[in-house]
């Protein structure tokens, strides 16, 4: 009563492709791997903002707190 018999998902499977078709389900597919690879590529160019913080001679500045005397 706990798991699919195989007859189930058959029938999951025949719905399926009933609803979405047979040319649906790759698009799907090829939509959310695109969605990915721009998700990929956007935390990327989050990243890279970062790394060209360094000056033209590609030395970092270290800041120092004013000290009082």
């Amino acid at each position: 009563m706990g798991s699919f018999s195989m007859w189930h998902w058959l029938i999951v499977l025949v719905i399926v492709l009933l609803l979405f078709g047979r040319g649906k389900i790759p698009e799907l597919m090829g939509d959310v791997a695109k969605g990915i690879k721009s998700f990929k590529k956007g935390m990327n160019d989050e990243d890279a903002p970062e790394a060209s913080s360094t000056t033209t001679t590609g030395k970092t500045v270290d800041h120092k707190a004013d000290e009082t005397k």
